[in-house]
Order: C-alpha cells, then structure tokens, then sequence
C-alpha cells in the first residue's frame, strides 16, 4: 500500500473569471519508506502541492490519501500525528523569543503526549543536539542548528511521514550535506516516508528514490533519481533542468560587490 496517494489534485486562487488554476491534475504515489521529490523551476506548483497535504489549502479537488485514508479539508490532531512538515527557513519557522524547550514542549501538549521533559532530550538526541540546547533562543543557534531542531519538532509527534519544503536551501553550502546526512539516517532508523520539494537535483540525487518534475502546475515527467543522474531524461523539460543544473555556478548566482 501507498504511504501518500495524490490523484486528479487541482487547486485554484480567486473566484469566477478571475480565478487562476495552479495546479493541473497531479497524480502520484510515494511507497512506505520511500524519499520522494518533486522538483521544478520557481512557480512550478512544488510547495503548493506539499500545503494541500500539510492542510495549509483545503479548497483542492480531487483526492489526497495517507496509507489508504482519504484526508479530509479539516486539519485534526490524528492527520498531524501522521504528517509533520519541515519548511525552508529554520529562522522563520521558530518563534524568536520562544527557547527550543518551547518550540518542543509545544505540540507535546497539544496532543496531551507525556513524558515531555524525556522526549525533548531524546528527539534532540537523535538530531545531533547537546540536550542543554534546550534552553537556548534562535538567534543563539547557526542555522544548521536551528534546521535540526526544526526537524526535531517535526519528529517530536513520531509522524510516518515529513513534508520537506527545500529543507537545504537556505543553509551555508558546507551545512548542507550535514543535514542531508541526517535525513538520510532518520529516514533509515525511524523508517520514515519523505515528500521533498526542491530546486536542487543534487539534493534529490542525495535523498530520493525517484522524482517527479512539476512545470506549470502539471507533472510533465516520473522516473527513476538514477534517470537524472546517470542517463539522459526523455522530457524535454526534465532535460533542460538537468543541463541547467550541470552549468549552475554558486558564484555566477552570487557575483562579487564592486568596490
């Protein structure tokens, strides 16, 4: 059985004539224990996917599943124990006057789990923090730290699945593989399903098992990580990302102020 089944999914803003469709039928299937991505280029339709799952849209149509359960519009406490999602910038996802003890503690007594105080120094554990951590603020934590504990949060409910919204991207490159390294080994010991979204195929070829490229709402291409990797694409638009990606400079992306 399917972990996540996505079929027919389209979503759209506004009402009437003035109403934008930006996403086109999406269909696709993620098995249990299998890490996932969806890549494309900017406005592609990636995060907005992730949300329709994550409860953050509830006007979609068609149908979302999780491990063989229709999900509903309404966001409850069961759907939140199964799905938890880790988003792009670790700043901005955690509260800046709210220590990591909070951050953690919180979803705890939402859904009335015991064993708080256990359970932050064990989950902190298993992301590569020192369990004094737990009394520090964001802007005491580098920004792969703050990274490990927002995924720490996410894990703290022992979710099935975690939607990762370009969970590298904001990271210093050196970071990066670190946090790569670490959802790798989570994925393997908890026996976790991953959705990742992400522009950067590098990181799909670090994590995912297979990949689907979103253009323009729709899902033009599904295949195989090793497909991108080591052959040559069929779509054409699948080509062009992986040429694009094969000549991406970090230093043409960041050219040096003029004096």
């Amino acid at each position: 059985m399917a972990m996540i089944e996505v079929e027919g999914l389209n979503l759209s803003f506004g009402e009437g004539a003035e109403a934008t469709q930006v996403l086109h039928d999406v269909c696709f299937q993620v098995g249990d224990g299998e890490a996932f991505g969806l890549v494309g280029e900017s406005g592609s339709g990636k995060t907005t996917v992730l949300r329709c799952l994550a409860g953050q849209y509830n006007h979609w149509r068609g149908r979302l599943s999780i491990h063989g359960e229709g999900l509903g519009r309404k966001l409850d406490h069961a759907r939140c124990r199964k799905v938890q999602m880790v988003f792009q910038d670790p700043y901005g996802s955690l509260h800046p006057r709210h220590t990591v003890e909070t951050a953690l503690a919180e979803p705890l007594a939402i859904h009335g789990m015991d064993r708080r105080s256990e359970r932050i120094d064990s989950i902190l554990g298993k992301v590569g923090l020192p369990a004094n951590f737990r009394y520090r603020y964001p802007h005491q934590l580098s920004g792969g730290q703050r990274q490990r504990v927002a995924i720490a949060r996410a894990l703290i409910l022992e979710p099935r699945i975690l939607l990762l919204d370009e969970p590298t991207s904001a990271l210093d490159v050196s970071v990066q593989a670190e946090i790569l390294n670490l959802l790798a080994d989570l994925r393997v010991r908890d026996g976790l399903t991953y959705l990742l979204v992400t522009h950067d195929l590098g990181v799909v070829a670090h994590l995912c098992d297979r990949v689907a490229v979103m253009q323009q709402g729709r899902i033009v291409d599904l295949l195989e990580t090793s497909a991108i990797v080591g052959s040559q694409p069929a779509h054409p638009y699948t080509r062009m990302l992986v040429e694009a990606s094969r000549h991406y400079s970090r230093d043409m992306a960041n050219p040096p102020v003029a004096a």
